[in-house]
């Protein structure tokens, strides 16, 4: 959050609270006579401690003075309906401690969805890894204990991970996302993305978007299987396409003419979404492109079939504004957490005043 955000957030909860605290006496009185007319003659005693009661709502805000043990999760769930909107709560009370008399705010209205703020825009890092080892030789292989690492400076540094359905809805302007928000991806489909990868991220909490390419996946023996995909699918992890032979879609073969060209490059796109689609029971919206090679005629191809994002690696933040079959992504190369976090950069600073 910048700090004119920072600024205007503290200034609207300091006026609720001023509101409060000038009716808060006649208010939480009045609560309290409503509650006692509203019980039963009867009543059976929860052994489980109740939240605290709001002390002011509006159609836009609840805000609340905790009574001590409550949690963001507890809070989403009584107040939003949905325990996973605990971040939102979260987010709106960055820097606060969840502690006996605090008070805090809870958005009932879904704020910003483009991220957009007076110095600057939310931009999300969409990390690139392939594959995984005890011990690497090529940049394209990360090692076990450095992949742990990263992810645990992920957890520890409060970046939620969301996935590439959540990411549409941003694209689209559909629903805010976290404020720390990255999303990862592996390419390829390696069995060491099943082997390694998968423990890793479970482990902290976290999925990945499984980018395969449907002339190894399954077929070849280093490659991961395709019940080994449905059962990361079903723990929430995503699979899209990279294509059938993982070729770069902008080159012709030689002595192939431009008709035959454009029928093998579609065969490439649709072929291994119908592949995927049978196999995994869905309909493949994401594609990542074999070597980050696109141009207009293969994003209009993507488009054709079905495509509804597509990711390059070419290295940035997306903001909610970028070309949806073009989205950047940082392949994780060097093995150094200070080159790590500089890969993870989810605001862009633009003055507007």
């Amino acid at each position: 959050m910048g700090m004119a955000s920072k600024r205007l957030y503290r200034d609207k909860l300091e006026l609720i609270i001023f509101f409060v605290i000038g009716a808060g006496l006649l208010f939480q009185s009045s609560c309290a006579t409503l509650d006692v007319a509203l019980k039963e003659p009867e009543t059976v005693v929860s052994e489980e401690k109740p939240l605290k009661p709001m002390v002011f709502k509006s159609e836009e805000y609840v805000v609340c003075s905790l009574e001590g043990g409550e949690t963001s999760v507890a809070l989403a769930e009584r107040y939003l309906g949905d325990a996973e909107k605990s971040w939102v709560i979260e987010d709106a009370n960055e820097g606060i401690s969840f502690e006996k008399d605090q008070m805090i705010i809870i958005p009932l209205k879904e704020e910003n969805k483009g991220g957009l703020t007076a110095d600057g825009y939310q931009v999300v890092s969409v990390l690139c890894y392939h594959r995984f080892a005890e011990n690497c030789k090529s940049p394209l292989c990360t090692p076990t204990l450095i992949f742990d690492q990263q992810m645990r400076y992920l957890k520890d540094n409060h970046y939620r991970v969301i996935s590439l359905n959540e990411l549409l809805d941003f694209l689209n302007y559909r629903h805010a996302i976290p404020k720390r928000s990255v999303l990862i991806t592996i390419d390829d489909g390696y069995r060491s993305c099943y082997d390694i990868a998968y423990p890793i991220l479970k482990k902290y909490g976290f999925t990945a978007t499984m980018f395969i390419y449907t002339n190894f996946a399954g077929v070849a023996r280093g490659a991961i299987t395709w019940d080994q995909l449905r059962e990361m699918k079903a723990d929430g992890f995503e699979v899209g396409s990279h294509t059938l032979s993982h070729c770069d879609l902008t080159k012709k073969k030689e002595g192939e003419d431009d008709q035959t060209y454009i029928a093998r490059i579609k065969k490439e796109l649709l072929v291994s979404k119908q592949i995927i689609d049978k196999k995994l029971n869905q309909n493949t919206i994401y594609i990542a492109y074999p070597y980050s090679s696109c141009n207009q005629r293969v994003m209009n191809i993507c488009n054709q079939v079905g495509y509804k994002i597509a990711l390059t690696v070419k290295r940035g933040g997306n903001p909610f504004f970028t070309e949806r079959l073009t989205l950047k992504r940082d392949q994780i190369l060097k093995r150094d957490i200070e080159t790590f976090i500089t890969r993870i950069k989810t605001f862009q600073e633009l003055s507007l005043e």
